[in-house]
């Protein structure tokens, strides 16, 4: 007769109903330069943010960096990549933010979405989407976002 031993392991559950997860970030640091001329419309830039988020998402320096488009005194779009570490939910790991918005007078309006692939640690197989809109003048922005584990 042979004897069989297993060994416990503790894992993360994983969440394959989307949760929802809200919180707020605010930006410490926004270096932009212009991609060409600087004094055209429409122009480019380049910028490169850290921000901090709190809440469902808890990141203390995330690394972004954005293309943006102006398309008049104060108004365009951008897209751009954000790399979070830290944790969702208490689950801790890494992953990628795709994010598209837009801006004017009245501030900005962004989608948010991870890359496909980029969860790691307990954030392996982390998928969703999200949003913020920021108002001129805010300390901080809300957001919302919703995610599954696989």
């Amino acid at each position: 007769m042979s004897a069989r031993t297993t060994t416990s392991r503790t894992t993360t559950p994983r969440t394959t109903t989307p949760r929802t997860t809200t919180g707020r970030f605010t930006f410490a640091d926004w270096q932009e330069e212009p991609i060409g001329a600087a004094d055209s419309t429409p122009r480019l830039a380049r910028s490169t943010v850290v921000n901090a988020f709190a809440g469902g998402i808890e990141a203390a320096a995330t690394d972004a960096g954005y293309t943006i488009t102006y398309t008049g005194e104060g108004t365009g779009s951008y897209t751009g990549l954000e790399l979070l570490s830290g944790a969702v939910d208490g689950r801790a790991g890494a992953f990628v933010l795709e994010q598209r918005g837009t801006f004017d007078a009245d501030g900005t309006r962004c989608t948010f979405e991870v890359v496909a692939g980029s969860g790691s640690g307990e954030l392996a197989g982390l998928s969703g989407s999200g949003a913020f809109t920021y108002r001129h003048g805010d300390t901080s922005v809300a957001y919302e976002f919703c995610y599954t584990v696989a």
